[in-house]
């Protein structure tokens, strides 16, 4: 059975990473929310992490205030090709993101970062503190950001607590990244926010 986190132990652990030294200018950053991918929502993961989301969070700001961060014609276009490339769009992940939001499933695309960057962390202590995090966040049934999780995926994640790996949300990651896939990116190739997007970037290319 999983080892489950206090709300006490929770606010700790993220005292401590408050307090903790910004990263040093020029160091790599990796796919994060928002792909998070950004530090504007108010979930502990996105909390725990606040101040090395900044600048996501100017960057997304920036997108929506409509300056010169826009994607390039070529990019948007490239999105309806390809699932993988949108997300790996830091552009991509933020318009879909506020689409996955209109339909109150952005949670999903949380929680796909959230273990897409747990991959990248090597030292234990970190992975099972990370793997907890994200346990509570979207795999419990207590959470409010729950995300649909089979039964037999959901029994290997608690089997995994007990060890936590870096790895240990890979399936779950993987039929999260096809829910999407199959049913919310057709919905958004089709919508008004990704067809507006593409119409604006054709007619700036015009006009210049």
């Amino acid at each position: 059975m999983p080892r489950s986190v206090s709300g006490v132990e929770m606010r700790k652990r993220q005292a401590a990473h408050i307090e903790a030294p910004a990263p040093a200018p020029g160091h790599p950053r990796p796919n994060t929310c928002c792909l998070c991918w950004c530090g504007c929502c108010k979930c502990l993961w996105n909390e725990d992490r606040m101040e090395r989301g900044e600048r996501q969070t100017c960057k997304m700001d920036s997108i929506e205030a409509g300056d010169e961060q826009h994607p390039t014609l070529d990019e948007v276009l490239s999105w309806a090709r390809s699932f993988e490339l949108l997300l790996r769009s830091l552009e991509g992940r933020e318009v879909f993101r506020g689409f996955l939001r209109s339909e109150y499933s952005e949670d999903n695309l949380l929680f796909w970062l959230a273990c897409d960057e747990l991959k990248t962390e090597a030292n234990p202590t970190t992975v099972e503190e990370k793997a907890r995090i994200i346990y509570e966040d979207y795999v419990s049934i207590l959470s409010p950001k729950e995300v649909s999780l089979d039964s037999r995926v959901r029994e290997g994640i608690n089997q995994s607590l007990a060890e936590p790996s870096n790895l240990m949300y890979e399936e779950a990651q993987l039929q999260i990244y096809t829910l999407m896939h199959r049913d919310s990116y057709p919905r958004f190739l089709n919508s008004s926010v990704y067809r507006d997007l593409l119409a604006n970037r054709r007619r700036t290319c015009l006009d210049t």
